[in-house]
């Protein structure tokens, strides 16, 4: 179906140069390095699948066919250049459950675009962002036991630091992550973020979401025990990132809805690279 280079295109997709995953992954043991690209190169595939199309019929069409390749991946048959390299570079048989888990979450995006409350939001988080960082931790880990007590807070909190700092990108989608009840509560409205109007409530409400995503990041970095932080440098830089923008975040006043605030290439690299 497909004739391409796979390395490359995995490459392209998941970490183009100047990228924040381009940097982190540079910190990625060398043997390492090609699966955690395709597994990241399947991430932003599943994205795509709902976040570049206006009909959610055609993103439910697009889902299904990944659902169905990942049965193709489970009988070795791959048609895809992504499932293909994760077939090709694992060394065991690839989490078809847990891609499946990964699947669900993206549905979510197709079959709801506000969330009540911040419980509703959670549910998101853990299939999506969770389940992503367990997924690339168990590539690098020395300690599998302890996987559990760290990767998917880790994953929870990365996923809400993007979705914090991305909240005019996805509103010029339709999208608003931000719990409704938490809206309400700064007296914010759908229309508001939708519509890019800027309030001292919105300001509030923005300085209580980055505070949140940086303390779940904090305490999640926390959490991971000593013996796994050299080997989580990817995962690690990424969080290291991550802060960093929340702080231009909370620099430009949370005007985050006409512009997407970004870090530069320059800084990216060093901040990946000073993590140890």
């Amino acid at each position: 179906m497909f004739h391409v280079n796979i390395k490359n295109y995995c490459q392209q997709k998941a970490a183009p140069v100047g990228s924040s995953t381009y940097y982190a992954l540079q910190r990625a043991p060398s043997k390492a390095r090609p699966l955690l690209t395709a597994l990241y190169a399947l991430h932003q595939k599943l994205s795509e699948s709902v976040r570049e199309v206006s009909d959610p019929t055609i993103g439910h069409v697009k889902l299904t066919w990944w659902k169905s390749e990942f049965g193709a991946l489970a009988q070795d048959k791959p048609t895809h250049p992504v499932t293909q390299a994760i077939a090709r570079y694992y060394t065991s048989f690839p989490p078809i459950q847990t891609f499946m888990t990964w699947l669900s979450g993206y549905q979510m995006d197709l079959d709801q675009t506000r969330y009540l409350n911040f419980l509703e939001l959670y549910r998101y988080l853990e299939r999506v962002g969770a389940t992503l960082a367990d997924t690339l931790a168990r590539v690098t880990t020395s300690e599998p036991s302890t996987l559990a007590l760290w990767a998917p807070k880790l994953g929870r909190a990365l996923l809400l630091a993007d979705i914090v700092e991305r909240t005019g990108v996805h509103a010029r989608c339709g999208r608003i992550y931000i719990p409704l009840d938490e809206m309400r509560q700064f007296s914010v409205t759908s229309n508001d973020i939708l519509h890019s109007r800027y309030s001292q409530g919105f300001t509030q409400l923005m300085s209580f979401q980055v505070e949140r995503a940086r303390r779940s990041l904090i305490e999640a970095l926390n959490a991971m025990p000593e013996t796994e932080r050299k080997a989580q440098r990817v995962l690690r830089a990424q969080a290291s990132i991550l802060l960093a923008l929340l702080h231009e975040v909370e620099v430009e006043n949370y005007r985050v809805l006409h512009q997407r605030i970004a870090l530069t290439p320059l800084r990216k690299l060093w901040i990946a690279w000073c993590t140890r």
